[in-house]
């Protein structure tokens, strides 16, 4: 009988597959019901997260990357945008205020009780705090999370909700840099691609975890590009990479 890295190697040849035959022990992190796998290379204090599970391009993009250079990074474990939560779904990416998690649990289910809906706030704001714990980068590192589009969403959305923009003429605008830090500004506006500065809360937080990085006082990158585009994503994160320290 083959044993089990013989019958592991076959597979991946009859296949074609790529497979990882070291040894590794996958960790995880529970929020709101749902699974991050944590995966980390070496010691770089810069976290990354993958939030919404239909950006499929955005996860390759970020799997690629850590294969290159150092850090940990978080992938939700699910295949949509939205995750289960008790009787409805919401958006992950909607619940990092108060506001954000009240609209985004009545977008879905727009009759909720009023106190199972402040039961239901308490207990996404305890999640959430966790969550940030978990994420947030150490010894003043970066936090970057990726994303994809599909659906027109391009950088002059952002124009009116930025302090300072650089939009290149080369560059398509669904391709660009959303960034919390006035010195990374600087420093990558200076490069090729879309950038825009949003260091100041906006009038109507939408709960994404960008407004929180900026309460929190955490360098806070997105890394934005049209879905399917990996080469592109995967050269915005390297270009992050080896510009800010």
């Amino acid at each position: 009988m083959l044993n089990k890295f013989k019958l592991i190697f076959f597979l991946s040849l009859l296949f074609g597959a790529v497979v990882n035959l070291k040894p590794s022990e996958a960790k995880f992190f529970d929020f709101l019901g749902i699974k991050f796998r944590i995966v980390k290379n070496g010691d770089s204090p810069n976290r990354y997260i993958w939030i919404h599970g239909d950006e499929k391009t955005a996860r390759m993009a970020l799997e690629d990357h850590l294969d290159l250079f150092e850090g940990t990074a978080f992938f939700i474990e699910n295949d949509e945008r939205e995750i289960p939560f008790e009787t409805t779904i919401i958006d992950p990416n909607r619940i990092f205020s108060r506001n954000g998690a009240y609209h985004a649990l009545r977008k879905f289910k727009p009759n909720w009780e009023i106190q199972k809906l402040n039961a239901a706030l308490d207990y996404i704001h305890n999640e959430k705090v966790n969550l940030i714990q978990a994420i947030e980068p150490t010894k003043k590192g970066l936090l970057i999370s990726v994303h994809n589009n599909s659906r027109g969403y391009n950088v002059y959305r952002e124009k009116d909700k930025s302090q300072a923009v650089s939009i290149k003429s080369g560059q398509n605008p669904r391709d660009f840099i959303i960034c919390t830090d006035k010195n990374d500004f600087e420093i990558l506006s200076s490069g090729p691609y879309n950038v825009v500065l949003q260091n100041e809360l906006p009038d109507k937080d939408d709960g994404s975890l960008s407004w929180e990085a900026i309460r929190l006082n955490i360098r806070y990158l997105n890394i934005e590009t049209r879905l399917g585009y990996r080469t592109k994503q995967r050269k915005i994160l390297e270009f992050v990479e080896k510009n800010l320290n």
